[in-house]
């Protein structure tokens, strides 16, 4: 190969179901543990992970064949995932279309939920990553820092972000239709992360009776309950006290489930036939689904959160074309310039830090798109 390539491998809402999705998500020490493998892979320039509950995406610069074969070999082998089954829900595109599909990624135009807000700072997150553990360079750098521009463009100039478009109001308003006026329902926040922090904002803004944050690290939960002018809780406290709550959103970054139907059978004795409200909004989940076949038991997860989703897409569809419209420009724009960073890709490697090699600074870094 004499001219190095951009490459996007991974898997996402559309390709993998929501139980794949959880056997491919990586938690922080699985993301870092692969990190350094990629660092030592031959051909491999510059790499980036996306990581959410709807996709799971590495973004490179190879400089060899088949070096995307090798970073699918060493994902399967981190996750314990058989290539085989990955191949066949493999996202795999390169060049001119990785690059649009970034683009759409950032803009919200590949989400479960059209427009969604989240993804941005999630894409921004992947690239800072990178950039701390020094796996990204030229290449990268310029499509990532394109990329942005082109999602504020998008979300500047169309209405693709209107209407309920966050995991957060979906799942509030879920919870209304199934409560009526939730200002008489106590709601409790199951994880003090970031979604659940937007959860509880969304549920703020709703007025319910009373709003519990618990969290493992209960320092966590206090400083997220103070923000949301809220009830800090032990996590033992709110796992035994289910019954308290009517509405439970579930965003912990437990490995594996955390309520079972043994909990919420015990809740809904004391309830007395009250119906009790889980959203699950973590991967891997922390419901067992078993918990959906109690009686007066509602659970929703992020998968039945997308579906409820599509009822509010129509006003944001007509507003697809004009988006891809701008992408499609900005792709072509920024592909014409990528390529030529990618012409001296084999130019002789600088170490950026042990082990993590970028390609050579070039000129163009300073072209606008």
């Amino acid at each position: 190969m004499n001219h190095g390539e951009f490459f996007v491998l991974g898997a996402t809402h559309r390709t993998a179901s929501l139980g794949t999705r959880e056997r491919l998500s990586l938690k922080a020490d699985a993301e870092q543990a692969l990190a350094q493998v990629l660092a030592q892979l031959s051909g491999l320039e510059e790499f980036a992970v996306l990581n959410t509950c709807n996709r799971v995406e590495i973004y490179g610069v190879a400089t060899e064949p088949a070096t995307s074969r090798r970073v699918m070999a060493a994902f399967c082998a981190r996750q314990g995932f058989a290539v085989e089954e990955f191949e066949k829900l493999a996202l795999e595109l390169s060049g001119l279309e990785g690059v649009r599909h970034l683009l759409e990624v950032a803009a919200g135009l590949d989400s479960q939920m059209l427009g969604e807000n989240e993804i941005f700072g999630q894409v921004k997150k992947a690239y800072a990553t990178a950039q701390a553990r020094g796996s990204s360079g030229p290449v990268l750098n310029r499509i990532f820092q394109k990329t942005f521009q082109a999602a504020k463009q998008v979300r500047s100039q169309t209405a693709i972000t209107a209407g309920l478009v966050s995991v957060a109001n979906v799942a509030v308003d879920l919870a209304g239709k199934v409560f009526g006026d939730l200002a008489s329902a106590r709601v409790l926040m199951l994880g003090a992360g970031e979604i659940g922090l937007k959860s509880g904002r969304a549920f703020r803004s709703r007025g319910p009776k009373s709003l519990g944050v618990a969290s493992r690290r209960l320092e966590h939960a206090q400083e997220v309950a103070a923000e949301l002018e809220a009830t800090a809780l032990p996590f033992a406290h709110a796992m035994t006290q289910l019954a308290e709550f009517d509405v439970v959103v579930c965003s912990t970054s437990a490995p594996e489930t955390i309520v079972s139907p043994a909990h919420v059978q015990a809740a809904m004795q004391a309830r007395q036939g009250r119906p009790l409200f889980f959203i699950d909004v973590a991967l891997p989940r922390d419901v067992d689904a078993g918990v959906a076949a109690i009686e007066n038991v509602f659970l929703y997860n992020l998968d039945d959160l997308a579906r409820i989703a599509t009822e509010n897409r129509t006003a944001r569809e007509a507003e697809i074309v004009k988006c891809k419209e701008i992408l499609q420009h900005r792709a072509h724009a920024l592909w014409t310039q990528v390529d030529q960073l990618l012409a001296g890709a084999n130019e002789p490697r600088t170490e950026a830090a042990p082990g993590l090699r970028r390609c050579p600074v070039a000129s163009l870094m300073s072209q606008p798109v």
